[in-house]
Order: structure tokens, then C-alpha cells, then sequence
């Protein structure tokens, strides 16, 4: 195989190339989830799960196994190293931070505390909620992190907090962190500050100045190339704020590419309930952008003229540094953005090559939001803005996610699944690189708001089970088959057996080695063969 083929790593400075991320995924460590939804194209998908099947996902012989208590609110997906040396052995880590500026590392098959550490400087606590409750009562580390784990090394995590210090300051810090003990590494901390050349919301000289204070990272990391990828979203919609990429070099976390969507606008930032940056095997990255202003007037490449690309699907070329190198724009995007109806609160997912009925191959990436619409992109030609009609793109299915998407999709054989907001979790066929006009499955349950981020676990392609959580109180974890029909919730046991904490707005279960992972408002629930905790 290629990847067995691949070089050892001995230094933690000397990063595993993408090309193995992307081809090998987890290969070398069982079943890591390093990254949010599992891979860079945020498909959601562990594929070499051989505990869990079908057959033995049910409430007799599956159910909770142990909560994991910590200090806050549990809004990053959980991660999963497996075999770490630490100083007291070898094991299975459960990476969890919290909203409490709190990192933690458990064991994942027992829940023991490795170690838990705080990102908090001296005289310092965490961010109050800026007046907006999206993210309440306190902010400190909302984003999903990331790890590097170049072969024979334990790796890195990164990690972006948000704190307060005495004097009123706020501040976002970048932290690279020893899986094995939590100790700060390559020097780490660095402050986070940007500047680019615009005219916009916070402008000064010439450019629009990145303000801490204005900001939470949502969007979970990514690594591409040797750089972190960070996103920001805004508190509520509290103006000023634009929309703001940065690259740091994850050997020296050293800030190497800025990008701001929006420099002479407002708006547009990037929420993505939580979703990633995704990405291809090309290194380019994918992206909803939220409301914010659209430049209508383009220039001869069909760009708009002043670079404000509010509520966009967008592509960013990362060679030589983070730039817009095609975007689709829906034809009603001022109404779109006079209503607050964007395409911000969704996430984007990266699709592998599929063949149409001529055999051509495509390269496509899915996203939706607000409005309701599903919204597939040929990723090497977009369809940027035409004002009369959508028809430059590759495929919309109009109205199709009832209630809006405030979550990501998820992916595997074939099919396409979305939780939209008060409605079933749905399936979506592709057939000859087309998708189906409407969804061929759903459940039988419905989800409230913000309805549900699935993941999805199998062997190869079989056992292929979907997950999702309920926010409820108490939160409910669903599993379903491939064509989503019931095999178990967490509410099915006498007795409350299987509760495990209340619901939490945007939480993407985690499935490895026979184990799930879901966050809540105060702790990790766990959940697998129930023989496992005998």
C-alpha cells in the first residue's frame, strides 16, 4: 500500500505532508479523529469501525458506558489519539476542551484524567459573551482543534482561546500543546493580529485591523500543508466585523497568510456552526461566507471590483498565500442578506470524483444554509454571480432542507446526509454525479434546533451507521442504518439508563474503536457494547 510506503517521522517540527492526511486518514493510528469530522474534506466518515455493526447496535447490548465531567460548556468535537505514551503508560486519549479556556486529555476506554491543563495567562479569565448569546455564559475555546501526528511521535494539538485580562483587554491565542502531558510547546502561545488592505468595517490607514474582541474561532481548524488554517466568526451580528482567514505555520506558529473576504464592506464572516474549512487533495479550500456585503459590479474575470464577497460559497487557492480563486453567489443575495438568510450557517463538504453517464469525472463540494436550498459546486468552475438566475451552477435543489441547515452534512456510498432545523435527518442519492430531486430516506424522528451535525461510522462498506445528537434535555444520540431507519436512542432504556447530560447546540458526535463520544453542556457522554464495561 502507498501509505505503508510513506517516511518515518522522527522530529515533532517536521509535519506530515497532506498528501498522507488526505490518502492515508487515520491508517497509522487505528482509528484517530484528529481533526473535526475526520478528515479535511469533512465527510464525517470513520470507515474502519469493525466493533459497532448493525446487528449489535441496539438498546440491549449497546447503551452508555461513563460521562466524563469538565468545567464548561463542551462546544469543540471531541478527539481521539490512540496509543499515546504518557508518563503512566500507554493509552487511548479523548482530546475535550471546553468554553472554560480548559483543555483536557482522558483516557477514551476508561475515562480517567491523563491530564487537564488551562489556557488562561496569569490575572486572567475567560471572554464574557460580548452581549450575544450564541455563545454563553462564557467564551474560551469554542473551535474544534487539531492534531498533527506525524508517524512514531505522539503530535501536536492546536488549539485558539479566547480571554480576558485585567484591564478590560481581550485577546485570541494560538496554542500548540504535547498530547502526552499538555505542556505548551514551539514556544506557544502567539497573540493573534491581522491587518489587511481595505476600506471596511474597523479600517484604519488604509486597512481593516483584526479586533480580538470582536471575534470567536468557531470554525474547527485546519491543517493543510504545514499551516493551521483559522476562521472567525463574529458575536451575533455586532457590527464591526468583516471576514478574516489566517495561515500559521504550525512548525514555528509563525502567522504566514491573512485573508479578509470583506476588506471593504461588513460582515461576511464565518460560522459554519462549528464546521471546518474544508478542503481537496489540490490544497484548496472551501467555504460559506455569512450575510455580508456582495460587491455587484465585476470586473472582467467576473470578480466583484472592490473584493466583497459576502454570502458566498467560496474556493481559496492556498499557493502563495490564502486569495479568492472562485466563488458561487446566489442570484437573490441582497434579499438574502436583508433577511438574514445566508449561507453562513452551514458547512461545506468536499465530495470525492464522481463519473457521469459519459464517463466524465467531477469534482464537486456541497453546501446549504438559511434558506433552505441545497447547493452542489463544480469546484473548478463555481459559477460565480449572475443576477438573473442561479443557472451557472453546477445543481440546486431549491427548498429541499425544510427549516434551514444550521449544521453540516455528512457523506459516504453515494449518499448525502443533512439535519435540517425542525425536520428529519435526510438522506440524498447521487446518480451519475447528479444528485436525486429529493431525499430518498429520512427518520422517523424530527430535530430541533439547530438540528443535527451526522457522523457516520462502517467497516469499509459495510455496518455503515449514522449518528446524530439530539439537543434536548436530555440530549438524545440516534443511530441508524444507511437508509435511516432506527437502531437505537439513548432515551430507549428503562430507568434513564442511557442519559447522559443536556443537549448542546452543534455537537458532532465522535466514533472510534467501538466507542462514541458525544459532548454536552458539562461533560462527555460514552457510549458502546455494554459487555465492554463488565
Amino acid at each position: 500500500m502507498l501509505c505503508a510506503k510513506l517516511p518515518l517521522f522522527t522530529s515533532l517540527l517536521v509535519l506530515s505532508s497532506t498528501l498522507a492526511y488526505l490518502l492515508c486518514g487515520n491508517t497509522s493510528f487505528g482509528q484517530d479523529v484528529r481533526t473535526y469530522h475526520n478528515s479535511i474534506t469533512r465527510a464525517g466518515l470513520n470507515s474502519r469501525e469493525t466493533i459497532l455493526t448493525t446487528a449489535n447496535v441496539n438498546v440491549t447490548s449497546f447503551g452508555k458506558l461513563f460521562t466524563i465531567p469538565v468545567d464548561g460548556l463542551v462546544d469543540a468535537q471531541p478527539l481521539y489519539l490512540s496509543a499515546v505514551t504518557t508518563s503512566s503508560g500507554t493509552h487511548n486519549l479523548l482530546i475535550v476542551a471546553t468554553e472554560h479556556d480548559s483543555m483536557y486529555a482522558f483516557d477514551a476506554d476508561t475515562g480517567a484524567n491523563i491530564w487537564h491543563i488551562t489556557t488562561l495567562k496569569s490575572g486572567e479569565t475567560t471572554s464574557d459573551d460580548r452581549g450575544c448569546s450564541q455563545v454563553a455564559p462564557e467564551i474560551g475555546i469554542t473551535s474544534t482543534p487539531v492534531i498533527v501526528r506525524p508517524t512514531g511521535s505522539n503530535g501536536i494539538i492546536y488549539a485558539v482561546a479566547m480571554s480576558k485580562d485585567s484591564t478590560g483587554n481581550y485577546h485570541q491565542r494560538l496554542h500548540a500543546l504535547d498530547p502526552a502531558t499538555g505542556k505548551e510547546l514551539l514556544k506557544g502561545p502567539v497573540e493573534i493580529i491581522a491587518k489587511y488592505p481595505g476600506t471596511g468595517d474597523n479600517s484604519s490607514g488604509g486597512f481593516v485591523i483584526f479586533d480580538p474582541a470582536q471575534y470567536k474561532e468557531r470554525s474547527g481548524l485546519l491543517f493543510l500543508n504545514g499551516t493551521i488554517y483559522l476562521a472567525w466568526a463574529s458575536h451575533c451580528d455586532f457590527r464591526p466585523y468583516t471576514g478574516w482567514v489566517m495561515g500559521y505555520n504550525s512548525s514555528t506558529l509563525k502567522q504566514t497568510t491573512v485573508l479578509n473576504v470583506t476588506p471593504n464592506g461588513n460582515e461576511g464572516a464565518f460560522w459554519g456552526s462549528g464546521a471546518g474549512l474544508a478542503a481537496d487533495g489540490s490544497s484548496n479550500i472551501f467555504a460559506l461566507d455569512a450575510n455580508g456585503v456582495f460587491d455587484t459590479s465585476l470586473n472582467s474575470n467576473g470578480f466583484p471590483s472592490s473584493g466583497d464577497f459576502g454570502n458566498a460559497f467560496l474556493k481559496l487557492t492556498t499557493a502563495g498565500g490564502l486569495a479568492v480563486a472562485d466563488y458561487f453567489e446566489m442570484d437573490n443575495e441582497q434579499s438574502e442578506n436583508d433577511s438574514d438568510t445566508d449561507l453562513g450557517s452551514g458547512g461545506a463538504l468536499v465530495l470525492p470524483n464522481m463519473k457521469d453517464s459519459s464517463n466524465n469525472t467531477w469534482q464537486l463540494a456541497a453546501g446549504a444554509g438559511k434558506d433552505g436550498n441545497l447547493y452542489l459546486v463544480n469546484r473548478a468552475a463555481m459559477g460565480k454571480f449572475n443576477p438573473n438566475n442561479n443557472k451557472s451552477i453546477y445543481q440546486e435543489l431549491a427548498g429541499v432542507l425544510p427549516g434551514g441547515i444550521w449544521s453540516m452534512p455528512a457523506y459516504t456510498n453515494g449518499k448525502l446526509y443533512f439535519g435540517p432545523v425542525g425536520s428529519p435527518l435526510l438522506a440524498f442519492q447521487f446518480k451519475n454525479a447528479k444528485l436525486l430531486p429529493a431525499a430518498v430516506a429520512q427518520s422517523s424522528n424530527n430535530f430541533a434546533y439547530p438540528g443535527a451535525t451526522p457522523s457516520i461510522s462502517a467497516s469499509g462498506s459495510t455496518n455503515v451507521m449514522v449518528w446524530a445528537s439530539e439537543n434536548s434535555i436530555p440530549a438524545v444520540l440516534h443511530a441508524y442504518d444507511a437508509n435511516l431507519h432506527e437502531l437505537y436512542n439513548s432515551n430507549q432504556a428503562a430507568n434513564n439508563r442511557d442519559h447522559f447530560g443536556n443537549g448542546n447546540k452543534f455537537i458532532t458526535p465522535t466514533i472510534a474503536h467501538g466507542k462514541v463520544y458525544v459532548g454536552t453542556t458539562n461533560g462527555v457522554g460514552v457510549f458502546g457494547l455494554l459487555a465492554a464495561s463488565k
